[in-house]
């Protein structure tokens, strides 16, 4: 297995810190809100009450019943509290889904650009990641016939997310449609949706494709809490599936971790049935960043960047920079533009090849405006170091 690629970068920004230098993290996806106070309220009452034993390996029946309710409120999905699997972060969560469905020489296809870790996930399983590619001019969407063309007899599945990391793109009803035309025709292959994102959305409203009666009997949507409740350290997904791939997830669990936190999941019930209004709040935070980052990256000289429509990043294409020099040292591809960054610039952003993208690095802007500005300054006048010694040479 490949180390994450954001673990990494945020480590090596940790460590650049450490030694006394002023870095800017733009590598990890964690929002810069703290936990609302009612959620950690209800955690430190749980704790009072003595609420601090194992769980059932599923989750406790109070949370997956909270689940159960906001899927049928938010996405107008209908399963029983059998169907849902509350695990240690959605990582897990797809993690579950994977080694229940994947065996030696099984095909998963992967929407690419793709979170880093459904590669490496597969490839722990003993499957063959089938990566399908959208790039910038199609702000990152992937068309019905590129998913025709991928699929094959040995495809078990297929995972993308939506909103989306990294591209922060959303698939609309429309282009949910187009994909579940294909997919009828296609009855042995589950689909994983990831919507850990749905919250930080800024379209009209956020669709799920197992809403789409055709493949909802195979479509299994994973979310969680860490994105659109600022819970990132709590470590609490979930999944609302099929019974028999839950009950597959859940035997799985089982003998891995077996059930979250006790005292974790009580907040998190409360959390999905109390007001949404600071999730809300920090929503319109995102958008109000993100308009800012994106125009002023757009500043920069052959920076391709196009407008996200939800998560908080940026993906911008950097495709132009390949090549060039500066003090002996060739720009050859996203990688090592990432570690330029991180030497010359102190800004810490990841490079597009750890999502399929070898073309695009990765910029978070869950971070203070202040810093994304600073950021882009910095960025901005390496850049033009680039640019310069291109022009005379």
């Amino acid at each position: 297995m490949e180390e994450s690629a954001t673990i990494k970068m945020t480590q090596m920004a940790r460590d650049l810190a450490a030694k006394g230098h002023q870095v800017i993290s733009l590598s990890i996806g964690e929002p810069d809100s703290d936990t609302p106070q009612h959620i950690k309220k209800a955690a430190m009452e749980a704790l009072e009450k003595g609420d601090t034993k194992y769980t059932p390996v599923p989750g406790t029946l109070a949370l997956r019943k909270a689940i159960v309710e906001k899927f049928k409120r938010d996405n107008q999905l209908t399963f029983t509290e059998g169907q849902i699997v509350v695990s240690n972060g959605a990582k897990q969560s797809i993690a579950n889904v994977v080694l229940a469905l994947i065996e030696e020489g099984d095909e998963v296809v992967l929407f690419a650009p793709y979170w880093v870790s459904y590669k490496e996930i597969v490839k722990l399983a003993g499957g063959t990641p089938i990566e399908v590619k959208a790039n910038i001019t199609q702000d990152f969407i992937i068309t019905a016939q590129q998913l025709k063309d991928a699929l094959t007899d040995r495809t078990r599945l297929i995972i993308f997310s939506s909103p989306c990391n990294p591209t922060g793109s959303v698939y609309t009803y429309d282009d949910l449609k187009s994909l579940v035309a294909v997919l009828k025709d296609y009855p042995d292959v589950v689909i994983l949706s990831d919507e850990i994102y749905e919250y930080i959305n800024f379209t009209s409203k956020h669709d799920s494709i197992g809403c789409f009666d055709e493949i909802k009997d195979r479509t299994v949507t994973i979310n969680g809490f860490s994105k659109g409740f600022a819970m990132t350290g709590w470590r609490l997904g979930y999944m609302g599936a099929p019974k028999w791939i839950a009950d597959a997830c859940n035997k799985i669990q089982g003998q891995l971790t077996s059930g979250a936190a006790s005292f974790n999941q009580a907040a998190a019930a409360v959390a999905l049935n109390s007001s949404l209004e600071p999730t809300h709040e920090m929503r319109k935070a995102f958008q109000t960043r993100r308009d800012i980052f994106v125009k002023l990256l757009s500043e920069i000289p052959g920076f391709q960047v196009n407008k996200p429509t939800g998560a908080f990043y940026v993906f911008p294409d950097v495709s132009y920079y390949f090549g060039k020099s500066i003090n002996g040292q060739t720009i050859s591809n996203a990688d090592d533009l990432a570690l330029y960054l991180l030497e010359e610039a102190h800004v810490a952003i990841v490079s597009g090849s750890a999502f399929g993208a070898d073309e695009c690095i990765r910029l978070s802007y869950a971070a203070a405006e202040s810093e994304l500005r600073e950021a882009v300054s910095r960025i901005k006048k390496r850049w033009q170091s680039l640019v310069d010694w291109s022009i005379g040479g």
